[in-house]
């Protein structure tokens, strides 16, 4: 899809690519840390039904490494880099609710 502007120096065409469902996933993991908060999050996001966004997400959540901190050494005078990837709460709720 493109869309074509008309500015002081000639036409110009704009590429307009929609999000991917592998990118609502991620946003959606960014959001909450509760799978199904992130399939509906994502659902809504791609407008798709909720049961292929569980699906992708399902087999997302499988391969997902777990997180690490990493803290170079320092020496002195010179600056620490810390590395902190994210890690998930392993929250549980109440199947009811």
């Amino acid at each position: 899809m493109s869309e074509i502007w008309e500015t002081k120096f000639g036409l110009r065409r704009v590429r307009h690519d929609p999000p991917t469902l592998e990118e609502a996933i991620v946003a959606a993991q960014g959001l909450s840390d509760e799978i199904e908060e992130q399939i509906e999050i994502a659902a809504g996001f791609m407008a798709m039904p909720i049961d292929v966004v569980r699906a992708e997400i399902l087999k997302v959540a499988k391969s997902v490494k777990p997180a690490r901190v990493v803290v170079a050494p320092s020496r002195e005078g010179a600056a620490r880099t810390v590395i902190v990837e994210r890690k998930p709460s392993r929250r549980l709720r109440p199947a009811g609710v």
